[in-house]
This record gives C-alpha cells, structure tokens and sequence, in this order.
C-alpha cells in the first residue's frame, strides 16, 4: 500500500529544512512567452470550481508528501509530515506553511483560468477582424505570430501589475514569517539537545 501511494505521489520526498521551504514556495511567474500557460484541458474546465486530486495521503512523520503538478495551477500539492511529538511551535509552523501552498495554488489557478479566456478571446477577436475564422477549412485552429501576441501579454500583464505585486507582497511576508518560525525551531531543537546532554550523568 506504502508503495502504491508513493508511486502515485512521484516517490518524490522532502525533508523539514529551509531548502523545501525555497522549493515549495518558489512563487510562479508569468513570462510575455506565455510560460504559464493553461495546458489544453483548461478550457473545458474554466467555470468549474477548481479543486485537487481526490487522493490525498496520510501525513507521514518522517518526510513531506509531494504530488504531480496541478494541470490548472501547475503547481505540485504538499502534504507536510506531522513529526512524533509535535511541538505547539512547530505544528503552527506545519499550519503555515500548508496555508500558504494551499494559497498560492488558488491564486495561480485563478489567474491562469483568466488568462486563457482573455488570450481565446484576444485571438479570436483578431481573428474575426481579418475576416478569418478560428478554424480554417481543414478543421486546425488558426493562430496569430508572436508579435500579435506580444501585445496581448504587454497588455494583460499590465492590467494585472497591481494584483502580481499584491501577490508578491503577499508571498515574501508569509515567507519572511515561515523563515523567522523554522529559525526558533531549530533554536529550539538545538536547546533540547544542549539541555538533555548536560543533563546526562557521567561515568
């Protein structure tokens, strides 16, 4: 069973330190060639309430749980290990840091949703101005040369600059705050270790 749930999870693991922190995190950008663009399936799916997988694992206690990239975020959902003995500090930590990938999978979704209804209708309307339909005689999409699209990124990233840096903002705070708990954690911890050895009894 533990096989099967890793294999479906990409046997992929990460261990509590501030390098999964920089990895999880990473805020997604969106480039002028479209690097975060919808995949094909979108589409179908833009007026659907955005949700993940069904299949969710167990929290383990010795490592993080990480799935395939979500196909309307494309982001990879974290399931965060619960250690044994969870302390209070630690488990706000745990709390954070979940919120927070679980935020920025609901911002890229929302924005990549809008993004591609505002490219098919951008291509369609230039489209339509050429006299030309979306599809020509043979059934394949048309499409317009990079520097008709140009303008639709220069534009959509404009009428988006506040949201992005809100977005920003946003991110560096929640991870400046995540930063600053994993640093008394691991003060923590250290504190424990100092304290049980010399506590220990010599010989």
């Amino acid at each position: 069973m533990a096989s099967r749930r890793a294999a479906a999870w990409c046997s992929t693991w990460r261990t509590f330190s501030s390098s999964t922190l920089h990895a999880a995190l990473r805020p997604p950008r969106l480039s002028a060639g479209s690097r975060r663009q919808c995949s094909s399936k979108l589409a179908t799916q833009q007026d659907k309430k955005p949700k993940r997988s069904p299949f969710r694992p167990a929290p383990s206690s010795t490592h993080d749980w990480i799935g395939p990239p979500n196909p309307l975020s494309n982001l990879r959902p974290i399931v965060y290990r619960v250690p044994e003995s969870e302390t209070e500090l630690e488990k706000r930590l745990r709390h954070l840091r979940q919120e927070t990938e679980d935020w920025n999978h609901q911002f890229w979704t929302k924005q990549n949703i809008t993004f591609s209804k505002e490219k098919q209708a951008f291509i369609s309307s230039r489209l339509n101005s050429k006299g030309l339909t979306v599809h020509d005689e043979e059934g394949r999409r048309r499409s317009l040369n990079s520097e008709e699209m140009a303008v639709f990124y220069k534009s959509f990233l404009d009428q988006n600059r506040i949201r992005h840096a809100n977005y920003n903002k946003e991110w560096y705070r929640r991870n400046f705050t995540i930063t600053l708990l994993m640093a008394r954690v691991a003060l923590n911890n250290m504190w424990k270790t100092v304290t049980k050895k010399s506590s220990a009894p010599t010989t």
